[in-house]
């Protein structure tokens, strides 16, 4: 057994809502079965997944992980507090040489910035000039104040906590002469070790790129469809209008007018989780005191329930579009990953509402492609479900009454199937 699949399926009906805009703010659309559907972007839901561990405290932030263009300022604070003497822009210094050193990426003043820089200063001098008549020492203060821009990489860069915490350990060791340091061939295969092992939960989840240096890439081990209506979806627009407060009853109108485009739709949602990937990613694991499947099964477990608990927030405030999914359906498979979202092909229609269809299409559709394509004694399969709508999906596996029972379960199966890899 050299593979472990996890596959998440839901159901989910959501409101009036824009989950997720395009580039003109409607909600996202694709068409699928000759008809438009309602979309929410693979990237939109991984993001709320991945910000749902810390806001839920699912995962301790030891073992998660940052990305962002800023991250020598992430890591200019970390080396600060191991080392108070090293601030401002010398700590800046060390964790871009640092970060280049391990990775190879060049960090740098965004040219954006360096304009800004020039033009901010050529503002200061004509202020020293002006004030000079009066006040030189004014002008000076305003220039002394100035802010050095801080440099950034040129992409997204996604590091653990333990990796930046490794990174400053080694700028503090060598802020001496940081780059005599890291010419030493030893430190410099230190830093890039220490940059490439370690990976939080969610880098060894969704991934990693580092466009500078292949060999830091992170093959991810989720993979999120795009969840899509299982029916037809026409978008709607919404025109609203808002009152002054401070108007008189002489002054009509609104103070402002405007329209937001919406939709409402049941979604089938779908991810696959590669868990022999995911402990490939995670190596030994993140604590050194634990065996070799917990941090995995932490990881799963921590998945299973932010996919199916969190939810894109695109214009939240203004429809409240909080839903949970109707159904679920997990199983834990050896074989390859196998989505159901060809049942709904041939668009839902009900004229009395959408989910005890799509419902009802789920448990024909399941046991036919099983039958054909699953194989039943390596796979284990979990339902959860609200309410009567779907109670059709009750035998396609094991009912559990809470996601709390399901999450348990799943994550215990996951680490019987890890040990007899073993």
């Amino acid at each position: 057994m050299n593979r472990i699949f996890l596959d998440v399926h839901a159901l989910q009906t959501v409101p009036p809502s824009n989950l997720n805009r395009d580039d003109t703010g409607a909600p996202k659309s694709a068409v699928y079965g000759g008809v438009p559907r309602a979309r929410v972007s693979s990237q939109a839901w991984k993001r709320a997944t991945r910000t749902y561990f810390s806001d839920e405290n699912l995962l301790d932030p030891s073992e998660l992980g940052v990305r962002t263009k800023k991250v020598a300022e992430v890591l200019a604070a970390r080396i600060t507090d191991m080392d108070p003497a090293l601030n401002g822009a010398e700590a800046l210094r060390l964790a871009a040489e640092v970060i280049h050193g391990a990775t190879g990426s060049k960090i740098e003043v965004p040219k954006r910035k360096t304009d800004a820089a020039k033009t901010d200063a050529a503002k200061t001098d004509a202020a020293k000039t002006d004030a000079a008549k009066t006040d030189a020492a004014k002008a000076d203060a305003v220039r002394d104040g100035a802010d050095e821009p801080a440099p950034e990489s040129k992409y997204l860069m996604f590091l653990s906590a333990r990796q930046l915490d490794g990174l400053a350990a080694l700028a503090v060791k060598g802020a001496d002469d940081i780059k005599a340091y890291l010419k030493d061939k030893d430190n410099k295969a230190h830093a890039r070790e220490v940059a490439d092992t370690r990976h939080s939960v969610d880098i060894a989840l969704f991934g990693r790129m580092v466009a500078d240096s292949a060999d830091f890439n992170v093959d991810a081990a989720v993979q999120v469809a795009h969840a899509i209506s299982v029916h037809r979806v026409d978008n709607e627009s919404d025109y609203y209008t808002a009152v002054d407060d401070e108007n008189t009853d002489a002054e009509s109108g609104a103070g402002m007018i405007g329209t937001v485009d919406f939709n409402s739709a049941t979604l089938y949602r779908y991810a696959a989780l590669g868990v022999h990937q995911l402990a490939k990613n995670l190596g030994e694991g993140l604590r050194e005191e634990e065996p070799r499947t917990a941090p995995v099964r932490r990881a799963v477990e921590a998945f299973v329930r932010s996919f199916l608990e969190s939810l894109p927030t695109g214009k939240i405030n203004t429809f409240g579009h909080h839903t949970l999914p109707d159904a679920v359906v997990v199983k834990l498979r050896t074989t390859r990953p196998i989505s159901f979202v060809a049942a709904f092909e041939d668009p839902v229609t009900g004229a009395s509402g959408h989910l005890r269809e799509a419902v009802a299409r789920l448990a024909e559709y399941i046991p036919e492609v099983e039958r054909a394509y699953g194989d039943e004694e390596s796979t284990l399969s979990w339902v959860l479900r609200v309410g009567p709508n779907t109670e059709k999906l009750s035998g396609l596996g094991t009912e559990t009454q809470r996601l709390s029972d399901l999450v348990q379960s799943v994550g215990q199966a996951v680490a019987e199937r890890l040990d007899k890899r073993a």
